[in-house]
């Protein structure tokens, strides 16, 4: 399966929830797409079916490809703790989630690029693998000539929220890891329960 690079609304309705950021078309029309979206009735889905579907989700949400997700299930439930708690921890640990998390970039897409095209920096190096899992007390900055990029000013302009396992730095244009974030810390409406279960199976 290759990353998903199509309607980001059709999605979003499918889930009935603003995966990919505020979506004025999911605000308009909260039903399934499609020409019987409204008026299609879906009959009971199956126990593996809501499973698959909470799978996907946050497959989406974070821009993981199948392989790279499963993987991270194998890892999370090696780890000591919650295993669906340990998942969605190391989706948040990923480099291109934490250059969006920072504000250096308005979505995960854009984050991606900004990584994959050398623009981020970790640690004072250049990293272009937006899957690089970061560890606390490791910093994520933004490369010298690329800080009066347009896409990165405009996105760091309109920042308004703040997470409290990362810190950062105005002046520098740089990030630190703090810390782990707890599952309340992470605001991602996924029930990783449903995906723990369909893994076990």
């Amino acid at each position: 399966m290759a990353r998903y690079t199509g309607p980001k609304s059709k999605i979003a309705r499918r889930f009935k929830d603003p995966i990919f950021g505020p979506d004025k078309a999911l605000d308009r029309r909260q039903y399934g797409p499609g020409q019987h979206g409204p008026n299609k009735r879906r009959g009971k889905q199956s126990e593996y079916a809501i499973q698959l579907a909470e799978k996907q989700k946050a497959k989406y949400t974070y821009g993981i490809l199948e392989k790279q997700f499963s993987n991270l299930f194998e890892k999370a439930s090696r780890m000591k703790g919650i295993t669906g708690e340990n998942l969605l921890q190391l989706c948040e640990a990923r480099l291109d989630n934490t250059v969006f998390r920072l504000g250096i970039a308005p979505t995960r897409r854009a984050a991606r690029q900004l990584v994959s095209h050398k623009h981020i920096t970790v640690n004072g190096e250049v990293v272009n693998i937006p899957s690089y899992s970061l560890k606390a007390g490791e910093t994520v900055g933004v490369r010298e000539k690329s800080k009066s990029l347009e896409a990165i000013t405009d996105s760091l302009a309109s920042k308004t929220q703040t997470f409290d396992w990362l810190e950062w730095n105005p002046g520098q244009l740089e990030g630190k890891v703090v810390g782990t974030p707890t599952r309340e810390m992470i605001p991602e409406n996924i029930k990783e329960q449903l995906i723990v279960e369909l893994y076990s199976k």
